[in-house]
């Protein structure tokens, strides 16, 4: 029979005998790295997208409201896993598809008239819409001591924010089924439209140089604020009272070479529409937080309530509206009758939605093939 071993050398050799067992364990060693990993991305999902950064535009308006909540609350920023967003405010559509066209952004929340004369100016090569995002909140708006009819606005000044812009279309149209007739480039006829810059449109109105604008909000709701009355609410000149005013546009440079990051912006841009829809009030709050945040100055509440109802959150891009649109531009001559197919592609979308368990939506005849 051996001697008997020192008490502390058996706790040597048992403690070296378990040390494999406890880093292991632990989760220390490389096999025991690897395996982490693996359970951590199989757990989470996440994985380093293809892009390190994704530049994002938008207006400070409450029309783009989910680019700014889901910048606001990091919405969007959340689906990205790491790929950071760098957001860019405009203040005009034609500055906006510049920039995508010049290779300065990759994403965009812009209006259908922009969308349209940037495909068509290109040709069809520079950029899809991928999503809607807002529909509604357009309206005309005018000094009640001067216009008290829609046939009192013949021969009255009449502001729209930027000629061939979505609503100057939508009212050069107005005029003509009225019978009216308005010279597109000039402006001038039997109402005066005035192209004004939203940022003016309200001094313009106190100061009695316009009589009345058709206008997005808040701009529409400032003039309220100012002693003006809504007249007409576009929506009343929709079917189910629906027309796209904000889409999602991606280069499409950047949607080839990047489809997971533009998938992870919809995933981003769905939940926010989906949070938005469901929290009005606190989604009213953050999107004010992001236009003061912008501007360093939020909207008054005597604008900001009765805009933000006013406004449609929707995933679908509402594409057959959207085609009505271009047709009215044509009819304004603004532009010559364009090619659109191939404007939409809304594959990443309808698989983002398809997932979340929601219905997919309709290019209405126009998508990529």
């Amino acid at each position: 029979m051996s001697a008997a071993r020192p008490l502390p050398l058996l706790r040597a050799i048992a403690v070296t005998a378990a040390l494999p067992l406890l880093l292991t364990a632990c989760g220390y060693g490389s096999e025991a790295k690897k395996d982490d990993d693996k359970a951590q991305v199989a757990a989470t999902g996440d994985k380093k997208l293809s892009a390190s950064e994704v530049r994002i535009g938008y207006f400070p308006n409450l029309t783009h409201a989910t680019a700014l909540v889901g910048l606001q609350e990091g919405l969007i920023e959340k689906e990205l896993n790491g790929t950071k967003v760098k957001p860019q405010s405009f203040n005009a559509g034609p500055s906006e598809i510049e920039a995508l066209n010049g290779g300065s952004l990759d994403i965009g929340f812009i209006g259908p008239s922009p969308s349209i004369n940037g495909y068509v100016k290109s040709k069809g090569p520079n950029l899809r819409i991928i999503s809607g995002s807002a529909s509604g909140g357009v309206k005309l708006v005018v000094n009640p001591d001067r216009i008290k009819t829609l046939d009192d606005l013949k021969g009255k000044k009449i502001a729209t924010p930027q000629k061939g812009n979505t609503q100057d279309v939508a009212f050069l149209n107005w005029i003509s089924e009225k019978g009216w007739t308005v010279d597109p480039e000039s402006g001038k006829g039997d109402v005066s439209v005035v192209r004004t810059d939203n940022k003016v449109t309200p001094d313009a109105f106190k100061q009695g140089s316009i009589d009345g604008a058709w206008v997005p909000e808040p701009t529409a709701s400032k003039l309220v604020s100012d002693g003006g009355s809504v007249l007409l609410d576009e929506t009343a000149l929709w079917p189910d009272k629906k027309f796209v005013i904000t889409n999602i546009i991606v280069s499409q440079k950047f949607l080839k070479e990047h489809p997971d990051v533009v998938e992870a912006v919809l995933k981003g841009t769905v939940k926010t529409n989906e949070w938005i829809n469901a929290n009005p009030d606190k989604a009213k709050a953050s999107a004010n937080a992001k236009l003061e945040a912008d501007s360093g100055k939020a909207l008054d509440a005597k604008v900001l309530d009765p805009a933000w109802p006013s406004i449609a959150i929707t995933d679908d891009p509402l594409a057959s509206t959207l085609k009505t649109q271009s047709e009215w531009a044509v009819k304004a001559k603004l532009i010559e009758q364009p090619d659109l197919a191939g404007i939409y592609d809304l594959t990443l979308l309808n698989k983002v939605l398809k997932a979340a368990g929601k219905p997919e939506v309709s290019d209405a005849g126009l998508g990529a093939k």
